[in-house]
């Protein structure tokens, strides 16, 4: 029973994981990436649509990003969007195309970056602590009511917290992997 609480409590760990990973990548580097733009969203017929769902991204080279709608009406739209976004790009269509050139990083905008990806793995290690206080508190409900013993309800809590600390340590290596391309001129 225990160990299904263990299983559950790692894999919501996973999720918090995933979503850190995800929230990394639309953090700015020197390189453009399509996950730069997840979060934007243009007005499409009047309804807020991901950019990713209205074009195709393509990297020219390191620091231009080329976004060609599928939908040709959608350009302003999109233009508008990345435009509007706190990106700080400046965004030039040809007609076809948008063409989003990402500016040289300043060491004061890197600093920036960091200290937001840091409060982002810090939100990261909360989730994760807070599903390890959950898992704790199932095991000593069950250790209460006397459907498991003192001593496996010890063994869980230690791994448990062999679960959380893998975890953790886990959103310390993608924030110092982060932290790395962040500096990288």
């Amino acid at each position: 029973m225990t160990s299904d609480i263990i299983k559950s409590a790692e894999k919501k760990m996973q999720g918090a994981i995933d979503f850190a990973k995800e929230d990394f990548s639309g953090v700015r580097t020197g390189r453009a990436n399509p996950a730069m733009f997840e979060k934007l969203e243009a007005e499409y017929y009047g309804v807020p649509t991901p950019i990713q769902q209205l074009a195709s991204f393509s990297s020219p080279d390191p620091r231009t990003m080329l976004i060609t709608p599928y939908d040709k009406g959608a350009l302003g739209a999109i233009e508008k969007a990345v435009r509007d976004s706190d990106l700080g790009v400046n965004p030039a269509s040809d007609g076809n195309a948008i063409r989003a050139v990402l500016p040289e990083l300043t060491e004061e905008r890197r600093k920036e970056y960091i200290k937001i990806v840091r409060t982002k793995a810090e939100d990261a290690k909360i989730a994760i602590r807070g599903h390890r206080r959950r898992g704790m508190d199932a095991i000593k409900a069950q250790e209460k009511d006397k459907e498991i013993g003192e001593d496996d309800a010890r063994v869980s809590e230690k791994q448990l917290d062999a679960v959380t600390k893998k975890y953790t340590e886990l959103v310390d290596e993608l924030l110092k992997a982060k932290e790395a391309e962040l500096l990288a001129v």
